[in-house]
């Protein structure tokens, strides 16, 4: 009888709430207004010919490179940042090796990582959820092959400094060292330039967020020109569509538009901070497009609540360390209001239920 493997039977699934997802969408971290004019008219103009064909992905990534300010040859287009994980776990790792991973964090890396049959070790975030830099590095052995990092990390908003991810990049020349830079463009600092000097430093970028993408699957993974070789070796040369290869160089010469979301995010995630701590809610200060809030036993009924006055928030009490957390994604400044008045409406709704319990 036909089995899968042991690491696959034995696997850890992922299941987001993607049903029923009717209203105003602050639980994915997606971009909350789209994409730009510009993405929309690269695809009104594609013709019939370009969808017939294969796509060529050297030409975007060439530009990609160009955007980011390194080598063409450090590129590699990947179908989302997930694909990007993916091929770094079939490049380096081999049934036994170690991987290192900080929870709470992104679900893939230990998915992806365990269905080769490695072993997952778990490092606890310290207190606050603060960047645990010498419980990793001390959890570093011979057989480590792979340290993966959200900076910053999803779904606390908290990033670990420079230093620290160069320090433990040095500490494991024979391990890859993953930094899932999902997130930068609301946060602004990167290790990307050091790629071309630690030889073990790969980056990922993604075009979901910030740039509303999301439903084109395309990112890049970027490091060292030879490690970069072997890594394109697993990968699909065909593994970005067409439709995302024709949109993206539009996407990326709208730098204004990105800019202004940005800003819009940066100043609504400064509201809501403001707004939580007014309200005694505890939060974590966030560098990313969302916030993580402690709701407490009520967490459940808090997501339950908003979502009957059309706004979605995600319940992380699932993650190591998020009991009765809720994430909450930042947009527009009107979007913004819509989830500061809801978010005071609820919260005074539960604590009038406490009360009269």
């Amino acid at each position: 009888m036909l089995s899968a493997r042991a690491a696959v039977r034995t696997l850890k699934e992922y299941h987001p709430p993607l049903g029923g997802r009717e209203g105003l969408r602050l639980d994915f971290n997606e971009n909350t207004v789209g994409c730009s004019p510009r993405v929309l008219e690269a695809l009104r103009n594609l013709d019939p010919e370009r969808l017939a064909k294969y796509p060529e992905r050297e030409p975007v990534e060439q530009a990609v490179a160009e955007f980011l300010g390194i080598a063409p040859a450090q590129v590699l287009l990947t179908n989302g940042v997930d694909e990007g994980i993916h091929l770094l776990c079939e490049t380096y790792l081999e049934s036994g090796d170690e991987v290192i991973v900080a929870v709470p964090t992104f679900s893939m890396y230990e998915i992806y990582a365990a269905a080769t049959g490695a072993r997952v070790i778990t490092v606890l975030a310290k207190e606050d959820f603060a960047f645990p830099t010498a419980e990793v590095l001390a959890r570093i052995t011979g057989r480590t092959r792979l340290i993966a990092f959200a900076n910053p990390n999803n779904p606390t908003g908290r990033a670990a400094s420079r230093e620290d991810l160069l320090k433990i990049a040095a500490a494991a020349p024979d391990a890859a060292l993953l930094v899932d830079e999902a997130y930068f463009d609301f946060y602004g600092q990167t290790v990307l330039d050091a790629a071309s000097t630690a030889p073990n430093l790969f980056v990922a970028r993604t075009f979901s967020k910030a740039y509303g993408l999301a439903g084109l699957r395309i990112g890049v993974l970027a490091g060292a020109a030879e490690q970069m070789k072997m890594v394109r070796r697993v990968s699909s040369p065909y593994n970005v569509n067409g439709v995302a290869l024709a949109c993206l160089p539009a996407a990326l010469a709208d730098r204004e538009y990105i800019r202004d979301y940005v800003a819009e995010v940066g100043h609504g995630r400064e509201r809501l901070e403001k707004e939580l701590a007014e309200l005694s809610v505890r939060y974590w200060p966030s560098q990313a497009n969302f916030v993580l809030a402690l709701i407490g036993a009520e967490s459940g009924r808090f997501v339950g609540a908003m979502r009957e006055r059309g706004i979605l928030v995600r319940d992380r009490s699932s993650d190591p360390g998020c009991q009765g957390c809720v994430r909450m994604t930042l947009g527009s400044r009107e979007q913004t209001d819509r989830l500061i008045a809801a978010l005071r409406a609820v919260m005074a709704e539960l604590k009038s239920a406490k009360v009269s319990a």
